[in-house]
């Protein structure tokens, strides 16, 4: 069978983060020739620790800088963009809304205009939106066809992210699918302020977790490798089944409070005795969310195939080893 991302030049925005450092995991071991906008150097990320780096072809730079994007684009011929590049961080986006605006909202015209200059050998377009491009909905699960609502700095930034992306196809028929993700979790996520690697990180050094809202706000959680496979998927779907313009949600359809996530955790360490400490110090941030697949399925024949507990089994394997405990 013709592996089609063998010797493809793909351009992965957010390359360093937790999906992009396991989706160039993958589309290394598909032979791709993989570009990496990288614009701060952790070599405690798993893309330096991994040695991932040297296989790649890595670009210093900031999304806010379009000559660049072009100039990317242009020179290595990309074929396919995965643009996972944000500022992502709910209570970042909180204290300083402007640089996740900047980030979140120009960057992502400037990686579509700079694609639409050179359409001519773009082939693959995927668009990372989230849930929170949704905001608080009349009804739940999400499905595809309902309005982009985004009241908060992180959500509106999405919301936007997401309209521009259609912006672009309507427009200018830029071969662009979105994806609109629930909570991604697993190793190599090094935000110690999100709920898993915190509590994960909190367990392993015998202290009680901390919950920083009440506790209550419900989720979907979908593992890392669930959503590299979709990503994959999606792009090879443009290409095949013609799904450009389209948006797409991906998740477990199962929904979880953070409460029973951070015991989940405990139970699966050994350490239930460690309860949560509830500091009910929530910022500005949608109570209940959850995501219906059922469009994926269907166009996609996408499934995950990570329940809770394999996940976050594998997810704790990776933080022991990352810290270098048994």
């Amino acid at each position: 069978m013709k592996n089609e991302w063998e010797n493809r030049n793909v351009f992965i925005t957010g390359g360093t983060g937790l999906v992009g450092s396991w989706l160039i995991k993958a589309l290394v071991r598909r032979k791709s020739k993989v570009i990496v906008l990288v614009r701060d150097i952790n070599y405690q990320t798993q893309f330096y620790r991994d040695c991932d780096y040297l296989k790649t072809d890595i670009i210093n730079g900031s999304l806010e800088n379009y000559n660049l994007m072009k100039r990317i684009i242009n020179e290595y011929e990309v074929k396919t963009v995965f643009h996972l590049g944000a500022q992502t961080i709910v209570g970042a986006a909180y204290r300083d809304p402007l640089q996740t605006f900047e980030s979140n909202i120009r960057g992502t015209y400037h990686i579509l205009e700079a694609c639409r200059a050179h359409q001519d050998f773009v082939k693959q377009i995927i668009i990372a939106s989230s849930d929170k491009a949704y905001g608080i909905a009349d009804r739940l699960p999400y499905t595809e066809d309902m309005k982009l609502a985004g009241c908060h700095p992180y959500d509106v930034s999405k919301s936007c992210t997401d309209l521009l992306a259609k912006t672009y196809y309507h427009t200018y028929k830029l071969p662009i699918a979105i994806a609109r993700c629930g909570n991604i979790y697993g190793g190599g996520d090094l935000n110690w302020s999100r709920i898993i690697p915190g509590t994960i990180l909190s367990l392993l050094k015998n202290e009680r977790p901390v919950v920083r809202s009440n506790g209550k706000y419900i989720r979907d959680y979908i593992y890392v490798k669930d959503i590299v496979e979709a990503y994959i998927s999606l792009a090879e779907s443009i290409t095949s089944i013609n799904i450009s313009g389209e948006a797409f949600n991906f998740s477990t359809e199962s929904r979880n409070n953070v409460i029973e996530i951070v015991n989940k955790i405990g139970e699966l360490m050994q350490k239930k005795e460690l309860e949560p400490q509830i500091l009910n110090m929530q910022l500005k941030e949608i109570p209940e969310q959850s995501l219906s697949s059922k469009k994926a399925h269907e166009l996609l024949g996408w499934h995950s195939e990570y329940d809770l507990d394999t996940g976050l089994k594998e997810t704790i394997n990776w933080y022991k080893k990352y810290l270098n405990l048994r």
